[in-house]
């Protein structure tokens, strides 16, 4: 007699695959080895749960992914429907999944955004944060579980306002202490904007979020930006003013307060952990000013910081492009030379990308992490 299919334990890496590749509808295979847990285990751990019958590989047109298993759908709904009926009934893009390439790469786009917020400690799954976009929402609210990424669909549950932004290349909305943030992926191409369906989301969350339902604590606030790519190599092409890439203006015209571009790798995350806490962004800030003096408030450069010989510095480690555009065109205009301050592995494309008046100066990634992000690792 078989033993009866049961779901692994809600603490394991198997419940957490399961539940990823439940919200996400087809889980990218490439973002298992981003998950906790040593390679030779996770090998393991697939192997397994194919045996098992929980998941399945579903591989066309060179994509791919994994997918939950009929077994595995009706097991998750049986133990936790409330959590999962949204992700596995009905006509949900996750439930009734299709072949075609656009539609499955959107889904690994979204996946991919998703480890990256879990990674970087935002809550990601519905059950552990308010439920912000709900049209049963009583505003204002104060949430408590920050920082909180909200995908696409969920965004969408605002209701009839949710037309409005049909077409939106968003993966979701980030929100933190750091601000509010409209989240894209581009994965490792470019991707065509939709620019009045972004400028409709932005103004869609500035009266729904800023001024109604987070009033109390983001009144005022300026909706920012954050698009993933696979290498910093799409910093370069986001940034490119070539004219086959001049669409890119909706990035860098000032359309959201900060845009920044970050790599979908642990580099990535722990930026995002920056960008999430103001303490932490602002204890970094600090420690590159130690030898500077304080930015002059009215100069026609942007910066933050001037050095010993009164030139302009600029840190650029969060990868703020319109910034970073800004800085080095204002120098150009000024015949000034700047100082841009960023991590090492941003350096070569960055040095690409700006003019010869821009001197780059590189923070390492790894010390930075190590003594600075988590001192008390360092010290034991």
């Amino acid at each position: 007699m078989s033993t009866p299919l049961r779901l692994p334990a809600d603490d394991t890496l198997s419940y957490l695959l399961l539940t990823l590749t439940a919200i996400s509808g087809e889980f990218p295979t490439s973002q298992v080895a981003r998950l906790p847990g040593g390679a030779s285990y996770k090998e393991n751990l697939l192997t397994q749960m194919r045996r098992t019958k929980l998941i399945r590989t579903f591989y066309r047109n060179s994509l791919r992914g994994l997918r939950l298993t009929a077994q595995a759908k009706g097991l998750l709904l049986e133990q936790s429907p409330e959590r999962f009926s949204p992700y596995l009934t009905g006509n949900a893009e996750t439930n009734v999944l299709k072949s075609e390439v656009p539609r499955r790469l959107r889904l690994h786009r979204m996946a991919e955004v998703l480890v990256t917020m879990f990674n970087a400690g935002a809550y990601v799954f519905s059950w552990e944060k308010e439920a912000i976009f709900s049209p049963n929402l009583v505003p204002p609210v104060n949430p408590v579980h920050l920082p909180a990424y909200y995908h696409s669909r969920e965004v969408k549950e605002l209701g009839p306002q949710a037309a409005k932004i049909r077409g939106s290349r968003s993966t979701g909305v980030l929100i933190a202490d750091g601000g509010i943030f409209v989240v894209y992926n581009t994965g490792p191409s470019m991707m065509k904007w939709e620019y009045k369906a972004e400028m409709r989301l932005k103004a869609l969350l500035q009266i729904e979020l800023c001024s109604r339902r987070l009033s109390g604590r983001f009144r005022g606030a300026a909706i920012k930006g954050i698009v993933f790519g696979s290498s910093m190599d799409m910093l370069y092409s986001l940034m490119s003013s070539t004219p086959d890439l001049r669409h890119n203006y909706f990035i860098l015209d000032g359309n959201f307060d900060g845009f920044h571009f970050l790599t979908s790798d642990h580099r990535g995350e722990v930026i995002l952990q920056l960008l999430c806490s103001p303490t932490q962004h602002a204890d970094l800030d600090r420690i590159l000013c130690e030898n500077l003096s304080p930015k002059r408030p009215g100069w026609p450069v942007e910066h933050d910081a001037i050095d010993e010989n009164g030139t302009p510095v600029l840190f650029a480690y969060t990868c703020d492009m319109p910034r970073i555009q800004r800085f080095d065109t204002a120098l150009e205009l000024q015949g000034r030379v700047g100082t841009l301050i960023c991590f090492d592995f941003q350096e070569p494309v960055l040095r690409r990308i700006c003019g010869p008046r821009v001197t780059i100066q590189s923070i390492d990634f790894e010390i930075f992490e190590r003594s600075v992000l988590h001192p008390e690792e360092e010290s034991t």
